[in-house]
């Protein structure tokens, strides 16, 4: 315990961030573990069931938004509540501020992504979307919630919030970067629908560089705040993007003869 208290912040006295932070922890390893097992949240290329690598619409059991409607869906109520954090919860402690700070930045840079630069390709399942949806929303109200029992502690003994900040900087730079070349080689398509092995920057070596990208922004949350909730959820969410990032090589592998064998899932060399 004493070590855990040098990187973490005690438990808060509530029963509702200690049960999410295991509930939540367990829920996003299952759905990775799903992933694993071909039982895919139904958005990007696993919207549809196709054999091609060319999308084919596809029903779905409680109907699907534009893939477009369907990704603002998810990021908006997340960024809406970290931007009322601001005023619902104002304070002076810097580790709050860079906090709410990211969590905004992160979920405006990804609406933006939305708006400007991402293609798309299918449907998103309603039912995929509110589970995803739910996750940022609450993990992002839960992290928030979390900090707030933090004000007036003893700072743990190791003070990551330097580390956080660079992490939060690399992850957002880098998963925008590799979110760019995506939409450029379906530019290269001509807008069409057809799914190409990606090329470039991380793509060389692994298939989801931006998956990758995006567990760092997942840390630098946990070691802005340094909180048992915000731990667990990078925990959670690596998890799972790891499950999604191993389903996405197979399906490559699956659509493409020519996919390079060397390339890996998620990380470089290694996996």
């Amino acid at each position: 315990m004493d070590m855990a208290t040098s990187f973490v912040y005690p438990p808060p006295p509530s029963m509702l961030l200690n049960t999410m932070s295991v509930v939540g922890l367990a829920a996003l390893a299952q759905i990775g573990w799903s992933e694993v097992r071909g039982n895919h949240l139904k958005y990007s290329k696993f919207a549809s069931s196709s054999s091609s690598a060319s999308p084919q619409p596809q029903k779905h059991r409680f109907g699907s938004f534009s893939s477009r409607i369907g990704m603002l869906l998810l990021y908006t109520p997340a960024f809406l509540a970290a931007a009322a954090s601001f005023f619902l919860l104002p304070s002076d402690d810097l580790r709050f501020l860079l906090l709410k700070s990211a969590l905004a930045l992160h979920f405006l840079k990804r609406i933006f992504e939305v708006m400007f630069i991402h293609k798309y390709s299918g449907e998103m399942a309603v039912d995929s979307a509110f589970i995803i949806t739910s996750s940022y929303f609450s993990s992002t109200v839960l992290m928030l919630y979390s900090q707030s029992f933090t004000q007036g502690l003893t700072e743990p003994s190791f003070d990551l919030k330097l580390i956080g900040i660079v992490m939060f900087v690399v992850g957002i730079v880098g998963n925008l970067y590799h979110h760019v070349l995506l939409a450029k080689l379906r530019n290269e398509e001509g807008g069409k629908k057809v799914y190409k092995i990606p090329k470039g920057g991380l793509f060389n070596t692994v298939i989801c560089p931006h998956y990758l990208f995006e567990i760092i922004v997942f840390w630098s949350f946990f070691m802005v705040s340094q909180t048992i909730y915000s731990f667990s959820f990078a925990m959670g969410t690596t998890f799972y993007l790891i499950g999604r990032s191993y389903a996405t090589r197979r399906w490559y592998l699956s659509k493409f003869d020519d996919f390079p064998k060397h390339v890996k899932a998620l990380i470089p060399f290694v996996f």
